[in-house]
């Protein structure tokens, strides 16, 4: 019998959200290929998001909102629907976060999100 993988599904990382008309948005994904649950900041200059990265000086060192769906952005800018905003609660273990954050880092993401109303747990 052969091994079935279950992969991401979109919105698998949500736990409880208010009003998902309220809670969602449409967003332009800027670059990478990217997984339902990507913490995401946003490109300060362009207004468009990417990967989280606390490294970076950008805007996206700030986390904001985390992706729906699988967004495919190597070829160039596409939009995509993220959870921009809460009330929403999220499942911690299903988030994914680009590169390798720290503990601390991710911590930060997690309090950075809270300020948009979407608790992580």
């Amino acid at each position: 019998m052969p091994m079935l993988t279950e992969t991401t599904h979109p919105g698998g990382f949500l736990v409880w959200e208010a009003f998902r008309d309220y809670t969602r948005e449409t967003i332009t994904v800027a670059a990478g290929t990217l997984e339902p649950g990507t913490v995401l900041g946003k490109i300060t200059a362009s207004g468009k998001y990417a990967a989280h990265d606390p490294a970076a000086v950008d805007g996206t060192e700030t986390a904001v909102a985390v992706l729906w769906g699988k967004a495919d952005a190597s070829g160039g800018d596409v939009p995509a629907v993220a959870l921009v905003r809460g009330p929403a609660i999220v499942n911690r273990h299903d988030l994914v976060f680009a590169g390798t954050p720290t503990d601390p880092e991710i911590a930060a993401a997690h309090t950075a999100l809270l300020a948009a109303g979407i608790l992580t747990r």
